[in-house]
């Protein structure tokens, strides 16, 4: 069943005199439960797209449709982790992550061993009660992946979550979030420009041009799970993607 449905959205940014288009009429859908990859060179309008889907830009043109029926505006929705981690500088890890079971009225104690587990199993064990300027960069987007998903939310905005973790905990962080993902049966919509990324991760990806962004293709991801960059197949795509992305990355270089 269609969850999430993203018609015709277009969206610019004025500059002085002149207008920047960022979205052109942009479609896709998500279905209920679906792991959805959107994937697209740097500046092409991914996080624009998200913070229009979540309510905090309206779109100039085009409809943001929720299990069919349109929406506008901050409908509290969607659980969205942005590239920056925005945690509160005054407040320790649990009191960060805890934000969104505080808004919500929910009872503390139990959520506190929640967020006491979620904080272990993203390597996160010890420091509950640091601050935001004690932890490193990587450390500090752990926290706000499991803040993200203390506000429970049944669809997962995921603006590159793992963009500034080294390779190896990277890795990790990926089985942790499938792991997360299949137990928990939320829908999630990740942006990466990471190919690798969204082939393990995703079940359909989504390949945006160049700004201003449109479909470029629609790929379904047929294969099992555990997957390995190894497979014969994901190579074979992996390739067929690569081409796509070459070619809207040269766009970039010959707009700018």
């Amino acid at each position: 069943m269609t969850q999430l449905e993203i018609k015709n959205l277009t969206h610019a940014f004025v500059q002085k005199n002149s207008q920047l288009q960022v979205l052109d009429k942009l479609n896709f859908s998500v279905n209920t439960g679906q792991f959805v990859a959107l994937l697209g060179p740097s500046g092409c309008g991914k996080s624009t797209l998200f913070n229009i889907i979540s309510g905090l830009l309206r779109p100039q043109a085009g409809e943001i449709c929720l299990n069919g029926k349109r929406i506008q505006g901050n409908t509290g929705a969607f659980g969205y982790m942005q590239q920056k981690d925005l945690l509160l500088q005054w407040r320790t890890v649990l009191k960060n992550v805890m934000i969104g079971p505080e808004i919500q009225k929910e009872s503390l104690i139990k959520t506190k061993k929640e967020a006491l587990k979620l904080l272990t199993q993203l390597g996160l064990q010890g420091f509950a009660n640091s601050y935001p300027m004690q932890l490193s960069g990587g450390m500090r987007q752990r926290v706000a992946l499991v803040r993200t998903l203390l506000f429970r939310k049944d669809i997962l905005l995921l603006d590159e979550p793992f963009g500034a973790l080294d390779a190896m905990t990277r890795t990790v962080m990926q089985s942790i979030l499938l792991d997360i993902w299949h137990k928990g049966g939320q829908t999630v919509l990740l942006i990466t420009h990471d190919i690798e990324e969204a082939l393990l991760l995703a079940d359909k990806i989504y390949v945006l041009t160049a700004r201003p962004a449109s479909i470029k293709a629609e790929i379904e991801i047929p294969l099992q799970r555990p997957r390995s960059i190894t497979d014969k197949d994901l190579i074979n795509l992996k390739s067929e993607l690569f081409e796509m992305m070459q070619v809207e990355m040269q766009q970039v270089f010959n707009t700018n």
